[in-house]
């Protein structure tokens, strides 16, 4: 369904209190409503608090996991496009993401059944998402966003500083903090930062990450329930994943990316009657007629250097477990 439909049907579910997965896709275009007492075997799914898991069990066999990423010449032509937009004062900050050609013997199921991702999400013979990063939770008339920006590989000297102290990254930062204080600004009052750059771990079958997360609050007006969709809709697409300002810098990702996103970058999540939680649908890969790809990216600004952000886009490619 469209993005009006799916507004209309989460309202009125967050009326009447009724369960539901959503499921929207980057441009907020193809929507799925899915009620949770009336679930097929269409999308599998583990959301903190909630689960809907394949009946098969996968065993930890040996795999591969091959990366194919795209040319360094062919991401510095988009990286171009989007620095020279940046540096024209059209944006100041670009998420430019790719997909990576990945080779392995596991199947979509098995990676999302090995996965000790907080946020999983499976769509049988289209994608497998293993997100790190949550969207928006609701929970007691509160809305929180945690966005992400910020990864290095925890294994170089004194990484920890490296990350926290880099400029570039401290920018970055800021600006994603800024549009998501923005966003939450539009749908709740009493808006803050309650935690700013803190780091995370993440285990991957190649080497250990850390992330740098920071958490903003807010309060929901008393007939939020009824406007679950409203909410949701005006805060896409999620400011971690696009950049800001969002108008703008959306014409810069038509511009320099490869292809359309699809479901990559969109967003999935649970309403349990009461409460919401909901992820970005980032560390995600796709089945198409080519094989399977793996979309990875990151935040551009005006004191990117190409060959660090092309590396950052390798360093993403990874299944959560090892």
């Amino acid at each position: 369904m469209n993005s009006e439909e799916m507004i209309k049907k989460m309202d009125e579910a967050g009326q009447q209190r009724t369960p539901f997965l959503f499921v929207i896709d980057f441009t907020g275009e193809n929507c799925h409503f899915l009620p949770l007492d009336n679930l097929s075997g269409e999308f599998f799914y583990s959301i903190p608090g909630f689960e809907y898991l394949p009946s098969d069990t996968y065993t930890e066999q040996p795999f591969h996991f091959l990366k194919q990423p795209i040319s360094f010449e062919r991401y510095k032509k988009g990286f171009d496009i989007v620095k020279t937009g940046i540096l024209r004062g059209y944006s100041f900050l670009v998420n430019l993401t790719f997909p990576t050609h990945v080779d392995t013997n596991l199947t979509l199921a098995e990676i999302f059944g090995r996965s000790n991702a907080p946020y999983r999400l499976y769509m049988p013979g289209k994608f497998v998402c293993f997100s790190p990063e949550c969207f928006v939770k609701i929970k007691n008339g509160q809305i929180f966003s945690y966005p992400m920006k910020g990864t290095i590989d925890a294994t170089l000297p004194d990484a920890e500083n490296l990350i926290l102290n880099d400029a570039k990254e401290k920018a970055e930062h800021y600006t994603i903090v800024d549009l998501i204080r923005n966003d939450l600004s539009r749908v709740a009052n009493q808006v803050e930062v309650a935690r700013f750059r803190y780091i995370e771990r993440v285990e991957t079958n190649g080497k250990t990450l850390l992330q740098v997360s920071s958490e903003i609050s807010g309060c929901l007006p008393a007939d939020y329930h009824s406007r679950l969709g409203e909410i949701i809709f005006s805060m896409l697409p999620a400011g971690s994943i696009s950049g800001a300002p969002k108008d703008a810098t959306l014409n810069l990702i038509r511009q320099a990316e490869l292809d359309d996103r699809g479901y990559y970058t969109g967003i999935f999540g649970i309403f349990d009657g009461e409460n919401l939680e909901s992820a970005v649908m980032i560390r995600f890969i796709e089945q198409t007629h080519d094989g399977l790809l793996f979309r990875s990216g990151g935040g551009i600004t005006a004191q990117s250097d190409a060959e660090s952000e092309y590396r950052e886009l390798i360093d993403k490619v990874y299944v959560p477990f090892t």
